[in-house]
């Protein structure tokens, strides 16, 4: 059996105006319940909102990609401020078309094309982005991730002629 197993951990940079709206609604939802209890239960609604706002959005302000090859598919996790984890999809590589980096010539075509993009990178300036290429039934898709040398390299053993480099 040729299976092989790779973890690879991206951390999506967040922007300094998400640590500030982060901390206003912190800040936000203790003045709420400070004045809640001190003044008027009519202070509750506010409470509610910003409660609601810190356990359901904040922690998205914090996001981490988790990737996982394994038996011929990429396994795509979001992880949530260290805490709460959500499968995101599962990509078959039997049906990736080629992988290749952001800026090489071979996606030329597909940007002239209106062809869906989901980016599962961190968005750094600096990072060495691949696009992978991917055609389900009807549908093709650029799918953006952040590979390390490992799992490149395992796809590039299963799919030599897939893995397009510069």
């Amino acid at each position: 059996m040729n299976e092989s197993y790779v973890e690879c951990m991206v951390a999506k940079k967040g922007s300094p105006l998400l640590g500030v709206l982060k901390y206003l609604i912190y800040l936000l939802t203790g003045v709420s319940l400070v004045a809640a209890v001190s003044w008027n239960f009519i202070f509750i609604v506010p409470l509610v909102i910003f409660g609601l706002l810190v356990y359901f959005v904040v922690p998205n302000f914090d996001l981490e990609y988790e990737y996982l090859y394994l038996d011929r598919e990429i396994s795509i996790d979001k992880i949530m401020s260290k805490q709460k984890r959500k499968k995101i999809r599962t990509i078959d590589l039997s049906k990736m078309e080629f992988i290749c980096p952001i800026n090489s010539h071979q996606l030329d075509s597909y940007k002239a094309r209106k062809v869906k993009v989901s980016d599962y990178s961190s968005r750094q300036p600096d990072a060495k982005v691949w696009v992978l290429v991917y055609k389900d039934q009807s549908t093709e898709e650029l799918i953006g991730l952040e590979p390390n040398e490992e799992l490149l390299k395992a796809i590039k053993n299963l799919y030599p002629r897939k893995v397009v480099e510069i």
